[in-house]
This record gives C-alpha cells, sequence and structure tokens, in this order.
C-alpha cells in the first residue's frame, strides 16, 4: 500500500489552510490532531489500489471554486472583471471548472490582453485537473504573468498550487522572489510576506528538504 500521496495530500492541506486560508496558529495543533487521526483511520481501512475511488464532492469542489474567486477579486480590487469572467466565475463557485475553463478561452479570444480572465483560466485548470499543476495550467499562469508583470496575483496562486503539490520549497523561491523584487510601497507585500512566514514555519515543521 502506497501512502505517500496520502501523506502529500495531508501536508497540502495543511498547508492550504495555514498559508491561504490564515487558520489561527490556535487552530494548528487541532488540525495537525485531525489529519493525524485521518491517516490513521486510513492506515487500518484505506485501500489506494482500489480502482474506481469517488472524486472531491461537488459541494467541496463549489467551496474551494469560490474561495479561489474571492481571493481572485481580493486582489484585482473593486473594478468588475468582464462579463465573460463574471459568466466563468458563476460556474466555477459550483465547481464546474471545465465549463469555466471553456467561457474563459472564449473570452480571451475576443480580449486576449486581459489579465485577469488569463489568471482566472489558470486557475479553472488547475482546480480541473484536482488541484494539480498540469503543462496547461502552468503555461496560463506564465502567460498570465506577462500580461500583466507588475500583478502579484499570478505568482500568489503559482505558489498556493505548487503548496497543493506538495512543493513546498519551489513554492517558497517563488514568494520569495516576489518579495525581493517588490516595490517597498507595494500594498501587497505585508500579505505576502505573512503567507511565506507561515510556509517557512510548515516547512520547518513538516522537514521538507
Amino acid at each position: 500500500m502506497n501512502f505517500i500521496p496520502i501523506l502529500l495530500l495531508a501536508v497540502a492541506a495543511f498547508g492550504l489552510a495555514v498559508i491561504v486560508l490564515r487558520l489561527p496558529r490556535t487552530g494548528w495543533s487541532l488540525l495537525g490532531a485531525a489529519l493525524m487521526f485521518g491517516l490513521a483511520g486510513y492506515a487500518l481501512q484505506g485501500s489506494p489500489g482500489q480502482s474506481g475511488a469517488p472524486k472531491s464532492s461537488a459541494a467541496g469542489a463549489a467551496r474551494e471554486g469560490t474561495e479561489l474567486v474571492e481571493a481572485r477579486r481580493a486582489i484585482y480590487g473593486p473594478a468588475p472583471p468582464s462579463n465573460y469572467v463574471t459568466v466563468a466565475d458563476g460556474f466555477a463557485r459550483r465547481g464546474q471548472f471545465s465549463d469555466a475553463a471553456g467561457i474563459l478561452r472564449a473570452s480571451l479570444a475576443k480580449s486576449p490582453d486581459d489579465p485577469e480572465a488569463r489568471l482566472a483560466l489558470a486557475n479553472a485548470l488547475m482546480e480541473h485537473a484536482d488541484g494539480q499543476l498540469t503543462p496547461a495550467a502552468v503555461y496560463a499562469y506564465e502567460t498570465a504573468e506577462r500580461a500583466d508583470p507588475g500583478q502579484p496575483g499570478p505568482g500568489f496562486f503559482l505558489g498556493v498550487a505548487l503548496i497543493r503539490s506538495g512543493r513546498l520549497m519551489q513554492a517558497r523561491q517563488l514568494w520569495a522572489e516576489m518579495l525581493e523584487k517588490a516595490p517597498a510601497d507595494a500594498a501587497w507585500r505585508e500579505g505576502l510576506q505573512e503567507r511565506l512566514e507561515r510556509l517557512d514555519e510548515l516547512i520547518a515543521q513538516t522537514g521538507t528538504p
């Protein structure tokens, strides 16, 4: 029985809660205990080799989609996105990431210089792959960054994707480079610095090389 993917998933879940959702430090031990309890139960009864294992529930996908949409909108501020992005966000909030990606591709065919649409597409592709960084998602994040080099969104969400994939050190390097290059008065510096510190603590706790 191969437990490595399950352990990586537990680390990614902890990182997502601590760094992205800003779980208070007082709740870290409780979350860690819950994850360890779940891993212990899986060790006793789990069957990772069994075919046909169900994917995440629709409710869970919708929750993740909503969180990503709200986090992206917080970065871009009060100005509303294009109509295409608004419609795609509606699908993402319901966990229908493939439909969201299709709408965003149509949007970019008409308005290729829309940086928020490019970032929304990258997030939709990542979620459609169950949080995994596929080549298509990586390319989408890269093109979103090129479309608006001063915007922190693409780098931030790429870092989140790396954490969810268990690639903590790569996420750390990316965010550290962003902070190093950012203007001293950038409004987003403090928030990213806080998340980087939380990531450092997670790396130290997990002993990630």
